[in-house]
């Protein structure tokens, strides 16, 4: 690998903005190459914007060896086959989240980049939050104490314009709705901190706030191995939006992320209140509402990942354990779902 990574950029869609203002601001150790776009108006749109090359072909992209990586930002039902033209060019591969529609692709997807022996790293940048990190080493720490009870909400706001975009919000295009969508970065976040539930019992609906195919309310009951409880609600009808948040309650403390701001009270009195530097949340009508602090964070791991040649932070068989959890609550219908590829809870 050259000195400096060099990544092809494969999808210009909205998502592209908090990427390519990261790639912008790590141009001294990463040189994007290429960015690919079927549409010639949002080459040219992207090109404009931010003043990276841009190519009207995808072969261009896996033809050129100065690319050591791909950052692919299109429809989620694309992911599996452009990660096997990645694997195929020996490219690594950063690959916007989720994983592919269902469980079974992002199976798939997962054991063809291990094959290949690529490194796939995922877009869940809530992970990289100031306020999110510190709140990791506090329960490294063991400062919360054993777990008895988690919640994570996520209460967002999508007007209909948002839904009538051709595909979103379909089983076909975006493997589901709000939990899929919006909800799985507050819930990978949840499983990166306290660990997989052993169960879930959950129910998923379509309110009269959307027309579409997936579901825009989600709720669910959880049970950990420990036997702590949990719950999750996820839904886009919330307006205006209202920022992610995660409760943790353990028998020495509790702690609240909402957003870019962590409370925690703990039972001998030293108390945190720390406000995050990142900005916004994406949580109203406009999704590109924030900072891209998380993502500049999260590419600079996923670079630093390729010249160590080890995992990032959010690697993409990690991230599995999230979609398992979304498919069962999906899937349960109100009945117990004993949940598999769990990470270890802490105790």
């Amino acid at each position: 690998m050259a000195e400096k990574l060099g990544i092809g950029i494969i999808g210009l869609g909205m998502a592209s903005l908090p990427h390519a203002r990261a790639l912008l601001a790590l141009r001294d150790r990463i040189e994007a190459l290429h960015a690919f776009s079927p549409s010639r108006e949002r080459r040219d749109a992207f090109a404009a914007a931010h003043g990276l090359p841009t190519t009207d072909t995808i072969e261009a992209i896996f033809n050129d060896r100065r690319v050591d990586a791909v950052l692919v930002l299109t429809p989620p039902n694309t992911h599996l086959e452009i990660v096997q033209m990645a694997a195929a060019a020996g490219k690594h591969v950063l690959l916007e989240k989720p994983i592919e529609v269902s469980v079974d692709r992002a199976e798939q997807l997962v054991d063809v980049a291990d094959a290949a022996g690529i490194i796939l790293g995922m877009v869940l940048q809530n992970r990289f939050r100031p306020a999110a990190l510190k709140l990791k080493t506090i329960i490294e720490q063991d400062r919360l104490g054993q777990l008895v009870q988690v919640s994570a909400r996520t209460n967002y706001w999508r007007p209909q314009s948002y839904y009538d975009e051709p595909g979103r919000g379909t089983l076909a295009r975006d493997g589901g709705g709000v939990l899929l969508t919006q909800a799985i970065h507050n819930l990978d976040l949840m499983v990166s901190l306290v660990g997989m539930p052993e169960t879930v019992t959950g129910f998923v609906s379509t309110s009269p706030v959307h027309i579409m195919e997936g579901e825009d309310v989600a709720a669910a009951t959880m049970r950990f191995p420990n036997g702590a409880l949990g719950s999750i609600t996820a839904t886009t009808c919330a307006f205006p939006g209202q920022a992610d948040a995660i409760e943790i309650t353990g028998v020495a403390g509790s702690a609240t992320l909402a957003g870019t701001h962590l409370t925690v009270r703990s039972h001998d009195g030293s108390n945190i209140d720390f406000e995050g530097a990142d900005a916004g949340s994406g949580s109203g009508a406009d999704p590109m509402e924030f900072s891209s602090q998380a993502h500049q964070a999260l590419i600079e791991d996923f670079a630093d990942a390729v010249a160590r040649c080890r995992k990032p932070v959010a690697c993409g068989r990690d991230v599995l354990a999230v979609h398992n959890l979304i498919a069962a609550i999906i899937e349960s219908h109100g009945l117990p779902i004993q949940l598999k590829h769990g990470l270890s809870p802490r105790s």
